[in-house]
Protein backbone atom coordinates (compact mmCIF):
# COMPACT_ATOMS: atom_id res chain seq x y z
CA UNK A 1 0.00 0.00 0.00
CA UNK A 2 2.87 2.38 0.68
CA UNK A 3 4.09 1.91 -2.88
CA UNK A 4 0.72 3.11 -4.18
CA UNK A 5 0.75 6.10 -1.84
CA UNK A 6 4.36 6.90 -2.76
CA UNK A 7 3.42 6.83 -6.45
CA UNK A 8 0.44 9.12 -5.88
CA UNK A 9 2.42 11.54 -3.71
CA UNK A 10 5.32 11.57 -6.14
CA UNK A 11 2.98 12.64 -8.94
CA UNK A 12 1.44 15.35 -6.73
CA UNK A 13 4.82 16.69 -5.65
CA UNK A 14 6.13 16.86 -9.24
CA UNK A 15 4.64 20.35 -9.56
CA UNK A 16 4.83 21.51 -5.94
CA UNK A 17 7.40 22.52 -3.41
CA UNK A 18 5.04 22.06 -0.46
CA UNK A 19 1.90 19.98 0.02
CA UNK A 20 -0.66 22.79 -0.20
CA UNK A 21 -1.10 26.51 -0.67
CA UNK A 22 2.24 27.01 -2.42
CA UNK A 23 4.01 27.55 0.88
CA UNK A 24 4.92 25.55 3.95
CA UNK A 25 1.70 24.87 5.87
CA UNK A 26 0.02 22.66 8.42
CA UNK A 27 -0.33 20.02 5.69
CA UNK A 28 3.47 19.73 5.61
CA UNK A 29 3.61 19.55 9.41
CA UNK A 30 1.24 16.58 9.22
CA UNK A 31 3.12 14.92 6.36
CA UNK A 32 6.59 15.20 7.89
CA UNK A 33 6.37 12.53 10.62
CA UNK A 34 4.32 10.22 8.40
CA UNK A 35 6.88 10.28 5.59
CA UNK A 36 9.74 10.13 8.06
CA UNK A 37 8.57 6.83 9.55
CA UNK A 38 7.02 5.41 6.37
CA UNK A 39 10.43 5.64 4.69
CA UNK A 40 11.94 3.74 7.59
CA UNK A 41 9.45 0.88 7.27
CA UNK A 42 9.34 0.79 3.46
CA UNK A 43 12.07 2.96 1.88
CA UNK A 44 10.95 5.41 -0.77
CA UNK A 45 12.37 4.05 -4.04
CA UNK A 46 14.74 6.10 -6.19
CA UNK A 47 12.09 6.29 -8.91
CA UNK A 48 10.00 8.55 -6.66
CA UNK A 49 12.42 11.44 -7.00
CA UNK A 50 9.84 14.17 -6.32
CA UNK A 51 8.68 12.50 -3.12
CA UNK A 52 12.25 11.91 -1.97
CA UNK A 53 13.05 15.57 -2.61
CA UNK A 54 9.95 16.64 -0.66
CA UNK A 55 10.97 14.45 2.29
CA UNK A 56 14.46 15.99 2.14
CA UNK A 57 12.95 19.50 2.18
CA UNK A 58 10.88 18.55 5.22
CA UNK A 59 13.96 17.22 7.00
CA UNK A 60 15.79 20.45 6.20
CA UNK A 61 13.16 22.59 7.95
CA UNK A 62 14.79 23.82 11.17
CA UNK A 63 11.80 22.94 13.36
CA UNK A 64 11.50 19.40 12.01
CA UNK A 65 15.26 18.87 12.02
CA UNK A 66 15.28 19.84 15.69
CA UNK A 67 12.42 17.43 16.47
CA UNK A 68 14.27 14.61 14.70
CA UNK A 69 17.48 15.37 16.57
CA UNK A 70 15.81 15.65 19.97
CA UNK A 71 14.03 12.32 19.43
CA UNK A 72 17.25 10.51 18.47
CA UNK A 73 17.70 8.93 21.97
CA UNK A 74 14.31 7.25 21.63
CA UNK A 75 15.03 5.47 18.35
CA UNK A 76 15.64 2.11 20.01
CA UNK A 77 11.93 2.09 20.91
CA UNK A 78 10.86 2.13 17.26
CA UNK A 79 9.31 -1.34 16.88
CA UNK A 80 10.91 -2.16 13.54
CA UNK A 81 14.31 -0.77 14.42
CA UNK A 82 15.59 2.59 13.26
CA UNK A 83 17.83 2.77 10.22
CA UNK A 84 21.23 4.35 10.65
CA UNK A 85 20.31 7.52 8.73
CA UNK A 86 18.26 10.70 9.01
Amino acid sequence: MLEKVYEWLDARMATREWAAAGQFSLADCAAAPSLFYADWTHPIAERFAHLRAYRARLLARPSFARAVEEARPFRPYFPLGAPDRD
